[in-house]
């Protein structure tokens, strides 16, 4: 399965793991409760997946890479222990807590969290001497003599072979004790999570051209080369901030990322072009509806390539508008309610200290991503704000001090339903109601934020050309161009 439905089934075990009777005791017995054994490459986010399956169960989370333990450190240290048997002492050899069981009750200490998942990387990469300890945490889930606690689940995951030459294979016994789930790279579902994440835009539209060099391990005379959906994500970071300082994205940057001749030497051919093409195309002024005649011109008898790069772009802009269209909704409505909390108090002061005690709670319990913190700090900047105005004018001059934000709401919203608007009348100039359009409806899809935002207010354009993605023909020739483009790359 891909890392998406490896999500939702391991969200689902976890789930249906900590369910309670009305007693309190957990309707599967722990003894029964199989540790979930996570197979597939490297890179395809199967970390990743924990914290955000963390978050949405609110419990905790340890995370360990068996690879860098010892066999001490997970078992605990020996020690000499004097015990009496039939009158006589002797003396006995014990352990002290393992370091990995010991994390987990620091984070119970730490976070409040009684139930969480303890997550061990690169299971079938330990070495030789700490192997049939971890048999042991698999089949009996403890370390040396120390169990993991009851509410507790045991992730793991580990390389298929032909990635790692340190992989073991897991025997029979050990397999029929856990809950195995093979995972495989999907780039479809990836591009889900890279627009949600803002993956660099040149990157999207070159892997939907090669789609194949989304995620490849090869090995060649002079090593292993590859590439993978973590070095994609970090060589975007990296993007980014080398834009942001005016550095230039060479193939010798491309290739610390991308760590595949081929592929980086291609991506990085490709760049050089989609960097022409954003300063050919003035995105900017075809979202305010200014439609330079000379650029449509240039579009419509460009290359699939080059269509492709333009319609990333655009939706790359479009998001950015409407995710902080999004954001400014959001807040707005929370704001709101708090507003609405102070005219219960009619205390700014006390609805502060809520917003600042709950922060340090989900702080604490380490269920904050840094978007929601953001929000929460805005939240009591906002209010702070307030305080003089609510102490001069009382409520009523909060309420017409809050209209500011309601209003700006509004501007982005309807400004962001003006730029989709805007780039649907470019894309007509262009292209009439080509096969492109039904591209570009594609990505307004696939991408979260413009998705989000169509579901919620709509798109009369969208609405339109979305019925075309169900005319086949269409669908087929797109896919042919998109063959053309490749077949061409690789002769560059």
């Amino acid at each position: 399965m891909n890392i998406k439905q490896a999500k939702e089934e391991l969200k689902h075990t976890i789930q249906a793991y900590i369910q309670k009777d009305e007693y309190g005791i957990y309707k599967m017995a722990a003894v029964r409760q199989r540790p979930v054994l996570l197979m597939g490459p490297p890179g395809i986010g199967k970390t990743a997946i924990m914290e955000q399956i963390a978050k949405e169960c609110e419990i905790g989370l340890v995370s360990y890479t068996i690879t860098h333990h010892t066999r001490q450190s997970a078992i605990g240290l020996p020690f000499i222990e004097k015990k009496e048997y039939g009158g006589k002492e002797y003396s006995i050899t014990e352990y002290t807590m393992s370091e990995i069981i010991a994390s987990v009750y620091d984070k119970m200490e730490n976070t409040g969290c009684q139930e969480g998942i303890l997550f061990i990387d690169e299971i079938n990469c330990v070495s030789e001497t700490l192997a049939p300890t971890m048999l042991q945490f698999l089949q009996c889930k403890t370390f040396g003599n120390h169990k993991v606690p009851e509410g507790w689940i045991i992730v793991a995951a580990g390389n298929p072979p032909e990635y790692n030459k340190s992989v073991r294979d897991f025997d029979i016994v050990t397999l029929d004790r856990v809950k195995k789930i093979d995972v495989e790279e999907d780039y479809g579902i990836w591009k889900e999570y890279a627009y949600e994440r803002s993956i660099h835009p040149s990157i999207l539209s070159y892997l939907d051209i090669k789609k194949e060099d989304f995620y490849c391990i090869e090995t060649t005379v002079d090593g292993k080369e590859f590439v993978t959906a973590r070095g994609w994500e970090d060589l975007s970071q990296m993007m980014y901030l080398y834009e942001e300082l005016g550095y230039q994205v060479t193939e010798e940057v491309v290739i610390q990322y991308v760590q595949h001749k081929r592929i980086a030497k291609d991506f990085a051919n490709y760049l050089d072009l989609y960097y022409k093409y954003k300063d050919q195309y003035q995105i900017e002024e075809v979202l305010k509806g200014k439609i330079v005649k000379s650029s449509v011109q240039s579009l419509s008898k460009a290359g699939f390539d080059e269509k492709i790069s333009m319609i990333s772009l655009l939706i790359t802009k479009l998001a950015a508008g409407i995710k902080e269209a999004l954001a400014q909704d959001a807040f707005t409505t929370e704001l709101f309610g708090k507003l609405k909390e102070v005219q219960a108090e009619n205390d700014i002061a006390v609805v502060l200290n809520r917003i600042n005690v709950k922060l340090e709670q989900m702080r604490e319990k380490e269920m904050l991503d840094a978007e929601q913190e953001k929000q929460q700090h805005r939240l009591a900047a906002q209010l702070e704000a307030y305080l003089p105005i609510m102490e001069e004018k009382g409520f009523e001059g909060v309420k017409e001090a809050f209209a500011q934000q309601a209003e700006l709401r509004k501007q982005l919203l309807e400004g962001a339903g003006k730029q989709l608007e805007y780039a649907f009348l470019f894309l007509e100039e262009a292209f009439g109601e080509g096969q492109e359009l039904v591209w570009f409806v594609t990505e307004l899809t696939s991408n979260y934020y413009t998705a989000k935002y169509i579901g919620r207010f709509g798109c009369e354009k969208y609405f339109y050309y979305n019925k075309e993605l169900l005319l086949v023909e269409k669908d087929q020739e797109l896919q042919r161009e998109i063959e053309e483009v490749k077949n061409l790359l690789d002769y560059m």
